[in-house]
């Protein structure tokens, strides 16, 4: 559970920061589940399904050349979330819902 939430918290903290300009996280614990919410005002993902595979990547190159941007972010966060929605528009940022529920079996 600690493993999967630092993943999809580490990810989605890196987009924003990549590609979005800044930004905001907010986690909140509850009974049975932990949601994280990302939001940017970047330029908004301009192809969800095409940005969830994995190396596929709209990073600059001074990005990559410092070992980020390899196109694994949202195919992470996909993998290590029980839940994902992503709310964008281009041109106007991106937010990104995900859950994990703490009854998943892992620690």
């Amino acid at each position: 559970l600690c493993r999967r939430t630092s993943i999809v918290t580490y990810e989605a903290e890196m987009n924003i920061v990549i590609h979005g300009g800044g930004g905001s996280i907010a986690m909140k614990m509850e009974e049975d589940k932990i949601t994280i919410v990302a939001s940017d005002e970047g330029p908004g993902i301009e192809n969800v399904e095409l940005a969830m595979q994995e190396g596929y990547s709209t990073a600059p190159d001074f990005i990559r050349e410092m070992g980020f941007g390899a196109g694994m972010g949202l195919p992470n966060i996909k993998k290590y979330s029980d839940e994902l929605v992503i709310d964008t528009k281009p041109g106007k940022g991106t937010t990104l819902k995900a859950v994990i529920y703490l009854d998943s079996g892992e620690a």
